[in-house]
């Protein structure tokens, strides 16, 4: 892989990941508030079952606050954000301090956010700063291996999201083929087997989302 550490590698990876695990989920709970509320327990138990996640929150009211804001709760919005957060510092001189900036701004709003008693303005904040910094990473990064390996993660979050959240067909397919054009261009090691099975479930008439989330789940060779 060059000169380019296994470990800042690996975090170039995990920016990714966690910065599209933000984006997706903060997206999908924003959309879904209202009705998980209305629902009660059936709503958000939902949610956390569709991701994969404990559901700890003894109410409705629990869940709205302890799942975007918990700072014990690994699974929540802010931790996801914390650990991209702490891979960008690491990677500051890979990445560039503009690019680092959207990513503490987005941690600036999240805060914001766990303050307000309407938080949808700060989350709708968030969401654009996460985008500004995918846009920043292809405008401000030069080193192509870096931009690949920061959006191979996105992808196999995305794509693994996508999975466990039944996206429909059109999307999926259209991940797959990103992640299939771009992950032989990073010098990540990766189990060449993962791109043409996952081509061949996205060509079924049905999608077996179980089975696509197994895949990617195993696309890197530990």
């Amino acid at each position: 892989m060059g000169a380019k550490s296994i470990e800042n590698t690996d975090r170039l990876y995990w920016l990714g990941r966690y910065s599209e695990r933000v984006y997706t989920t903060l997206k999908l709970y924003g959309q879904r508030f209202d009705s998980m509320l209305e629902e009660g327990e059936g709503g958000y138990d939902e949610f956390c079952r569709s991701l994969a996640i404990p559901n700890i929150y003894a109410s409705a009211e629990a869940f709205g606050q302890a799942y975007p804001f918990g700072k014990e709760n690994p699974d929540s919005i802010y931790s996801n954000l914390m650990k991209a957060y702490d891979n960008a510092i690491e990677l500051r001189e890979e990445i560039g301090s503009e690019t680092l900036a959207y990513i503490q701004m987005a941690v600036y709003e999240l805060n914001k956010a766990a303050l307000s008693d309407a938080p949808m303005i700060e989350f709708q904040n968030i969401l654009d700063d996460i985008l500004a910094f995918w846009g920043i990473v292809d405008d401000q990064i030069e080193d192509e291996e870096t931009r690949n390996i920061i959006k191979i993660g996105k992808r196999v979050e995305r794509i693994d999201l996508y999975g466990r959240l039944k996206a429909p067909k059109p999307d999926m397919v259209r991940e797959v083929h990103r992640l299939n054009g771009r992950i032989s261009r990073t010098g990540l090691h990766y189990n060449e087997e993962v791109p043409g099975k996952l081509d061949r479930l996205i060509e079924a008439q049905e999608l077996d989302y179980p089975e696509i989330v197994r895949i990617i789940e195993g696309i890197l060779e530990v």
